[in-house]
């Protein structure tokens, strides 16, 4: 259990860091334009390369694909959880027109709408994660392509 409190500590940061913005781009009216969400890409990737930069510092030689691997994903897992969690709560109890105000800016059929958002914003969120973490880790990975020994040009 040790291993996963960086990550969920990180994946709470992150988390709030997203809450923080959507809250922010309702204040304006922003928060119906889809195209503002790209920036939570930017916000979780954030949040999962400084949790296995953080992780590989903690462990030092102990520090392996699988175990950043790991703490990428359950940092970007656990903020997408609890970002998916406060969005339905904002979207159902919080501000109960919003799902009304994204169906006419996008769709105008509001049958069962309201279920394939929240599902949308998970997988969105989980998707994010997973190939934000898969592309960080070969910034962190150690490369067995690298000789430790000096090249020999043949040239004295």
């Amino acid at each position: 259990m040790k291993q996963f409190t960086l990550p969920i500590r990180f994946g709470v940061a992150t988390s709030g860091c997203l809450i923080a913005y959507f809250l922010i781009l309702s204040l304006f009216n922003l928060h119906t334009n889809v195209f503002f969400s790209l920036f939570n890409g930017v916000i979780t990737g954030f949040g999962i390369y400084e949790a296995i930069k953080y992780y590989k510092m903690e462990v030092r030689n102990g520090f392996d694909y699988g175990k950043g691997f790991t703490a990428g994903l359950v940092t970007g897992f656990v903020a997408t959880l609890i970002f998916t969690l406060f969005f339905a709560l904002y979207a159902t109890e919080i501000n109960a027109l919003f799902l009304q105000e994204l169906t006419t800016v996008w769709f105008n059929d509001f049958k069962n709408f309201e279920g394939i958002v929240f599902f949308t914003v998970a997988i969105m969120g989980f998707a994010t994660s997973l190939v934000l973490t898969l592309s960080f880790m070969q910034l962190f990975k150690t490369s067995n392509n690298i000789s430790k020994k000096p090249i020999s040009t043949g040239v004295n």
